[in-house]
């Protein structure tokens, strides 16, 4: 066994422990709370595995999995930015890769290579994979928002219009199916 190796891994697990303290704006189906990061980054991965056949490409659920499980990641030093804080996207970018650097380079070499690599292509969002993963992102929200009234829309003067704009912004190029189903639940 390669220790260093092994001490590496161990240092990022303890590390992406943090994920559990980062609370999210969207509240539990069961309005009881706040969800955090990792909740919403395993909620996510498994929408993915139960949802990839309405990807409007043929996607690599497991990859797609991948990218879902880590994405927020870099929210332990970044922060979850709430996706109609215009002026907390104006940083947003420069945060979160400083913050992909540091968590992702606690790993070993091969690793923070291969985490980095399925961040930064989720990031872009131009390969089937990253474009169905960013529709499953932005589709549980919106299953929140609705399951909770509008809760956090409401409570943060988020008119229809934004909802919208956004949601098909993130949705219709990864599913066009789940694009349609968002529209109806958003109109109704």
């Amino acid at each position: 066994m390669d220790f260093n190796r092994f001490n590496k891994q161990l240092e990022f697990i303890k590390e992406i422990d943090k994920l559990k303290h980062v609370r999210r704006r969207s509240i539990l189906l069961n309005g009881e709370r706040r969800e955090n990061s990792a909740e919403h980054c395993w909620h996510v991965a498994v929408m993915a595995m139960l949802l990839c056949e309405y990807s409007n490409s043929p996607v690599d659920a497991v990859k797609v999995m991948k990218m879902l499980t880590i994405h927020d990641i870099i929210e332990i030093e970044a922060g979850d930015t709430y996706v109609y804080d215009t002026a907390g996207l104006k940083d947003q970018e420069d945060r979160e890769k400083k913050a992909a650097d540091k968590i992702f380079g606690i790993l070993p070499d091969d690793q923070n290579a291969e985490f980095r690599a399925l961040w930064d292509e989720f990031e872009a969002a131009e390969t089937s994979e990253a474009k169905f993963g960013k529709a499953i992102d932005r589709l549980m929200p919106l299953l929140h928002n609705v399951g909770t009234g509008g809760e956090v829309w409401t409570n943060n003067n988020i008119h229809i219009d934004q909802v919208m704009n956004l949601m098909e912004n993130g949705i219709k190029a990864g599913s066009e199916d789940i694009w349609q189903y968002a529209q109806q639940t958003i109109k109704e």
